[in-house]
């Protein structure tokens, strides 16, 4: 996914759904600066590249 993007799904008021390597998650913070995020999947909370994000 691109830095864009993100930003979009993070301001957006509806629920818009994320996975990342097949998993669901929730955008919590992006790092513009290293293009990563923090995310919360089912293992707790992790950073990851933005580009290992994907929109359903």
């Amino acid at each position: 996914m691109i830095l864009d993007r993100v930003q979009q799904i993070l301001s957006s008021e509806e629920t818009i759904p994320v996975t990342h390597k097949g998993t669901p998650i929730w955008i919590e913070k992006l790092n513009p600066m290293n293009q990563t995020a923090l995310v919360t999947g089912k293992t707790g909370q992790y950073t990851v590249d933005i580009t290992e994000l994907i929109e359903q």
